[in-house]
């Protein structure tokens, strides 16, 4: 039975549930609000969110025309508006009434009588309404009309929901209904910082930017669209023979949107048909896999303490989605070589990209032993797959035998040809394709290579060949010196053998 006198607290009265109590027409005779609840929402007014206010405002009109008064409470000793409603209903034997399960769970042990807002679990997230058919994702910006993405990974259009611009109070509802569904118990906070906040919910993940990050407040809502499992690929035989049998250091690589989280997912899967443990590091936990599967967030956590966990657990295979810095790397690295089957998931535009990223990262030397297979997923297939070992041989287009070395070879799985070659000459990485004239290709690197000895003999630079191309990779503050120093040099080089040759800063802690 509704009580005659409630304390609503702040999720009770911007989700409208103590308006909706109002207007039942049952017994309730008052209802008091915290004047530290009042004042949150007179601050977030203040600031632009108008959510709370205008769903007091609408309390007092319902209140007047059911006969319902309103009491605004002072409380002093306190600034919190949780604890202050739990105060004022605890020290006055009132019902508290909220929208937050986390708070009603909090209440009842501490012997307050609560009514709890169910509505939310009786209709679908205000944010589903965009998503129909092949929706993958909602894009919402304050003052911009409504698009979603419709597809596949890899082959989605971009369309326009309607034709007028949402507004901030309708961003704001949907934004606090989620809040609402997260303190529920339907998903959790992945990361939450004042200007930013990441959720999980069911099936959706939920990134919500604020002022002053973004310029306006802006929601990005992601959906599983599509759960291939690995057989929906086609792959070749002998991948899935090396898959199952050799390969345990294994990127899978490719452009943002591309499908690499899909793939990934699917080969999980596979691995655990092959009654394989698998553990994964996440942020967010964007993996859908059995509830056999472990998901540890990254962001909840340290590399330190991921790594002691996942060296005494011992899984068969460890996914890392969405490696990004150094200490991704870092712990990637020491997992693999620990004896920890490890599969990360990485963004580059090429294959060698992938590679290229633990360079500077790791010797050079060991990276065999740390990735043997990169898969290059485009537009949602299986493009390139690359395999890796080390040898000792003179590099490719060099005749001298006093210059052999050991040699990363990137080999084409499906060719069996080797397709790039990376070692160490002098101080310098070279990373140079064999489908080039070698010769031209290596004589052009000695001679920039012989350049930068001689300006800047202790620099970390790398040097890329591709096409027509030859990229410096070379720390940033080095890159003037250089281009005053050798701009000339260079040009002279460009034009003997028609190459163009470019200057980038080398990102190593990235």
């Amino acid at each position: 039975m509704i009580p005659e006198v409630g304390v609503a607290d702040l999720s009770a009265i911007k989700s409208g549930f103590a308006r909706d109590i109002i207007s039942r027409g049952n017994n309730i005779k008052k209802i008091i609000i915290s004047e530290v609840v009042y004042n949150n929402i007179r601050r977030a007014a203040e600031k632009g969110e108008n959510v709370g206010l205008e769903e007091l405002n609408r309390l007092k009109i319902m209140s007047e025309e059911k006969g319902v008064s309103i009491e605004v409470r002072k409380q002093d000793g306190v600034n919190d508006p949780d604890e202050a409603v739990l105060r004022l209903a605890l020290e006055n034997g009132l019902y508290l009434m909220t929208s937050k399960e986390s708070l009603a769970k909090l209440a009842e042990s501490l012997g307050i009588r609560v009514l709890r807002d169910s509505r939310t679990n009786l209709k679908p997230p205000l944010y589903t309404r965009y998503f129909f058919n092949d929706v993958m994702s909602v894009h919402l910006k304050e003052g911009v009309v409504p698009k979603v993405k419709v597809g596949r990974p890899g082959n989605w259009r971009l369309e326009d929901i309607g034709s007028q611009p949402i507004d901030k109070n309708e961003l704001e509802k949907i934004v606090e209904e989620i809040f609402q569904r997260v303190e529920a118990g339907e998903g959790f906070f992945e990361i939450r910082r004042e200007s930013s906040t990441i959720i999980m919910l069911n099936d959706y993940r939920i990134v919500i930017t604020f002022p002053p990050l973004s310029d306006k407040l802006e929601l990005t809502i992601t959906k599983k669209v599509a759960e291939p499992e690995i057989e929906d690929y086609n792959l070749d035989p002998e991948l899935i023979r090396r898959f199952r049998e050799r390969a345990e250091g294994i990127l899978i690589a490719g452009a943002p949107g591309m499908g690499k989280t899909t793939f990934a997912q699917a080969l999980a899967k596979y691995y655990l048909r092959e009654n394989k443990i698998i553990k994964t590091i996440e942020s967010p936990r964007d993996l859908h896999l059995p509830p056999s599967v472990t998901h540890y967030s990254k962001s909840k956590s340290s590399s330190e303490e991921l790594h002691d966990i996942l060296l005494l657990s011992r899984p068969d295979y460890t996914f890392f989605d969405e490696m990004r810095d150094t200490d991704d790397f870092k712990l990637f690295t020491d997992l693999r070589l620990a004896g920890i089957g490890m599969v990360g998931v990485i963004h580059a535009t090429t294959p060698i990209d992938a590679i290229q990223r633990f360079i500077g990262r790791v010797e050079l030397g060991i990276i065999p032993s740390i990735i043997d297979t990169v898969v290059f997923i485009n537009r949602g297939l299986v493009e390139t797959v690359y395999t890796l070992e080390t040898c000792v041989k003179v590099p490719h287009g060099l005749t001298e035998a006093d210059l052999s070395r050991p040699v990363v070879l990137i080999k084409n799985f499906m060719t069996g040809n080797v397709e790039f070659e990376i070692y160490v000459f002098g101080e310098r990485t070279f990373v140079v394709p064999i489908k080039e004239s070698g010769k031209k290709v290596s004589r052009v690197n000695l001679m920039i290579n012989n350049i930068l000895d001689k300006y800047v003999p202790d620099s970390e630079a790398r040097i890329q060949s591709h096409g027509g191309t030859v990229t410096i990779s070379m720390p940033s503050h080095q890159m003037a010196y250089v281009m005053k120093k050798c701009r000339k040099k260079f040009e002279r080089i460009e034009k003997q053998f028609r190459v163009n040759i470019i200057l980038k800063p080398l990102e190593i802690e990235t």
